[in-house]
């Protein structure tokens, strides 16, 4: 299976495989980040209200002069935010000084208090959706495409199931260690596109130095982290984050090659004997959020 350059989502709108991740990355680093991706020729850039740095991937896409139709944006709406969802999406574009979202996520079904010391059992998950659903009906000028993250295939058979709206996107963990193909199959049963969000493992992630991944990465002459990024650009239907603030590995982690089949199970299996998940979902409150390997 070759890998995509972009993937189509529920709307119509091509989204590319590729985006910059921005997770992490601090106001000072990550607007030279985007900056450089978008040059580099990224032209997918992924942010969220929770990291505190959407003011700052807003003047990295200034700084870059590319033109902002030629790139789609990604945020999500924070967990003390499930309240005030319109109010939310103001400041997100105020704070990424854009007119509009290419995408925009639930970052958790997880609704939590204004310090995000805890969750805030007064709000359903699913009026939330509710919420988003009625600005993209009302303002299609503001919000392209709505979606999720984090979400397992429990919480989207409840969203499915008592929604007008199917999901464009659900953005979950995906590595060889964590694979979760019951929420990629039911995704693509359901014409929702799956982003893979830290893809490594981490960044001193063991999967760097698993055999399997250093053979194969010998084999196409490419460093381990191209394998693992390319792993995920060879399923259908996913996306994927690469994320670093180093314009060397930003312009390396661009670099992605096509696996073979067996290449891709050989890959998968990994999950069968070293699963480990980087992002548990407890932080929250709301204990497993349906994650059968965190209960």
């Amino acid at each position: 299976m070759p890998a995509s350059k972009s993937v189509k989502l529920n709307t119509g709108a091509e989204m590319p495989t590729l985006g910059l991740g921005t997770w992490k990355s601090r106001p000072g680093e990550v607007e030279h980040a985007v900056e450089f991706a978008l040059k580099d020729g990224y032209k997918h850039i992924d942010t969220a209200t929770a990291y505190a740095n959407e003011a700052e991937v807003g003047e990295g896409i200034i700084a870059s002069g590319v033109p902002r139709e030629s790139i789609f944006l990604t945020t999500k709406l924070n967990n003390n935010d499930h309240g005030r969802v319109e109010q939310a999406l103001e400041q997100s574009l105020k704070d990424l000084k854009t007119d509009y979202l290419d995408l925009w996520l639930i970052h958790w079904p997880a609704p939590m208090v204004e310090n995000l010391s805890g969750p805030d059992r007064s709000i359903d998950w699913l009026d939330t959706w509710k919420k988003m659903e009625k600005v993209y009906k009302e303002h299609p000028e503001k919000v392209k495409a709505i979606g999720v993250s984090n979400f397992c295939v429990e919480y989207l058979e409840r969203l499915v199931a008592n929604s007008e709206i199917i999901p464009a996107v659900n953005q979950i963990e995906l590595h060889p260690a964590c694979i979760q193909e019951d929420i990629v199959d039911f995704c693509r049963s359901k014409g929702i596109v799956v982003t893979a969000y830290s893809p490594l493992g981490s960044n001193d992630s063991p999967l760097l130095t698993n055999p399997i991944v250093t053979k194969l990465a010998e084999k196409y002459k490419v460093q381990p982290t191209n394998i693992l990024i390319s792993l995920q650009a060879n399923k259908p239907g996913v996306t994927v984050l690469s994320k670093s603030v180093t314009n060397a590995r930003i312009a390396v982690n661009a670099n992605i090659i096509d696996l073979t089949e067996e290449e891709i199970q050989e890959l998968q299996d990994v999950d069968k004997t070293t699963h480990f998940r980087v992002c548990s979902p407890r932080w929250t409150g709301w204990g497993s959020l349906g994650f059968k390997d965190c209960e």
